[in-house]
């Protein structure tokens, strides 16, 4: 709980209610513990407001207590009166070290909400940063790639042999792929850091999920051979499509991005009680081990990878993966290359897997 998602009447009544509590508990103990062992409960109570409220209510809270313990635990009980010499004296011991105590404590917790406020602007200004930094070769590439190609058609299209104008075509078909997908990536991470987006699931099937994604990257693919398995008697599963062809497409593109033409790409998917498991793998140099857990995170880019994308592909997999239940995991292959594997607790249609069999 904040301070800052309590109104100012909200803030006081915590404050009574919580005075009121120790009220309770210090009838209830009384007979056991005396009444100055419950100066310390108050004091508690009182400590533990300063962290949830405003220094106003704070203090009523301070005044509250120290009535409280005054008319119904120091003898003479029930009065405001105080017996004895030594009760008077802990009393404005009590009443001074809680106030003082309450004021520190509420200070201290207001300086630690300014120090996560200027971690909150320096990482937000390191990420735009970092960002601006990214896109700057990774839109600007594709974009120039287009405008070069399209000029040179407009400018040379009747001296142009029809070999050349289709590789011209080519690389602006591949260059708009590489573009249309930084501006879904970027896209989709405003949704996960916003929060705003929703998990649309509906029975999908994955031989369709994965054959659209892959039909996404033609030509380009072409170039690297890939091999689907798919277990046999393969259910239909309750999955957001749109959500999960982000996720394989980024796998897949991450594959190219980092592997040379050439080698070779397999994506297979299983099923069992638990779910679905999907993976992509490759037989390229693999990751260093250490680097595992890291590639997750936003922007974060392998050492020694070559220049290309936005560090963003993996970890709006490992948000779009989370946002359905489930897990993803980073694991070198035990001779060559490396191997993403994705398990989501999906619900499975088992009238699919019957109509197969």
């Amino acid at each position: 709980m904040k301070v800052y998602s309590l109104s100012r009447q909200q803030q006081y009544f915590l404050s009574i209610a919580i005075v009121a509590t120790i009220v309770l508990a210090g009838f209830a103990l009384h007979g056991l513990v005396g009444h100055r062992v419950i100066a310390f409960l108050f004091l508690l109570g009182v400590s533990g407001i300063a962290l949830l409220v405003d220094i106003r209510p704070v203090i009523l809270a301070a005044f509250l207590s120290a009535i409280a313990w005054d008319y119904l635990f120091i003898p003479p009980r029930f009065t405001l009166t105080i017996g004895a010499l030594e009760d008077r004296i802990l009393l404005a011991t009590y009443f001074i070290v809680v106030l003082v105590h309450a004021v520190l404590t509420y200070r201290i917790h207001k300086m630690h909400r300014e120090i996560r406020r200027k971690e909150v602007k320096e990482n937000a200004a390191k990420f735009y940063n970092t960002l601006l930094n990214s896109l700057s070769h990774e839109l600007r590439t594709p974009i120039t790639t287009i405008i070069a190609a399209t000029d040179n058609l407009q400018t040379n299209n009747g001296k142009i042999r029809e070999a050349d104008k289709s590789e011209l075509l080519s690389e602006i078909s591949i260059a708009s792929q590489r573009l249309n997908q930084q501006v879904e990536n970027l896209l989709n991470m405003s949704r996960i850091e916003s929060g705003v987006f929703t998990v649309r699931k509906d029975w999908v099937d994955v031989r369709e999920l994965i054959f659209n994604t892959l039909q996404k990257f033609e030509p380009e693919i072409l170039k690297w051979p890939v091999h689907v398995f798919v277990q046999e008697n393969l259910p239909l599963f309750k999955l957001d499509f749109g959500l999960m062809e982000q996720v394989l497409g980024n796998l897949v593109s991450n594959v190219m991005q980092h592997t040379p033409a050439g080698t070779a790409m397999t994506i297979s998917a299983e099923w069992d009680n638990d779910g679905l498991t999907l993976s992509v793998s490759d037989l390229g140099q693999g990751f260093p081990h250490e680097e595992n857990e890291k590639v997750f995170d936003k922007f974060y880019r392998v050492k020694g990878s070559k220049a290309g994308g936005t560090g963003l592909g993996l970890s709006i997999v490992k948000g779009f993966v989370e946002a359905h239940g489930g897990s993803v995991q980073l694991r070198n292959l035990p001779l060559l290359g490396a191997e993403f594997v994705i398990r989501i607790p999906a619900e499975q249609s088992y009238l699919s897997g019957l109509k197969n069999e």
